[in-house]
């Protein structure tokens, strides 16, 4: 069982900065992380990537940014915690939205698979 829980949601002005965090846990043993990130929903459209990090090695790890966040939004790990962070920038009030933790896992008893967390509300507006 994999669970990812998130926080650091909540109501900004425009300009105003927030954090995101999600932990992930798991019961039964070690699991490895292939990816993490962030993303995020608004009522009536798909869900989309906002920055995702791949492998949960330093080494050979890499990010990717939706094109609307680059250079505001910054994704990190704490591979001892298990917990990934987005740091949110110059927020607008287009980034406001649903924003859901995601992660690809695999335990030694189920090979990778999708895991979603429950989603934190960001609402950005004056």
């Amino acid at each position: 069982q994999v669970q990812l829980v998130e926080s650091g949601g909540g109501l900004v002005q425009p300009g105003a900065s927030l954090r995101l965090s999600c932990a992930i846990s798991g019961t039964g043993g070690r699991f490895g992380i292939d990816a993490s990130g962030w993303y995020r929903q608004t009522s009536g459209k798909q869900r989309e990537l906002v920055a995702i990090i791949t492998s949960d090695r330093s080494s050979d790890s890499s990010t990717n940014y939706a094109g609307s966040v680059k250079g505001r939004f910054t994704i990190s790990r704490d591979n001892a915690k298990n917990t990934v962070y987005l740091q949110m920038n110059s927020l607008k009030p287009e980034d406001t939205a649903a924003y859901y933790c995601y992660a690809k896992v695999r335990t030694p008893s189920i090979p990778a698979r999708d895991y979603w967390g429950q989603g934190t509300q960001v609402t950005v507006s004056s």
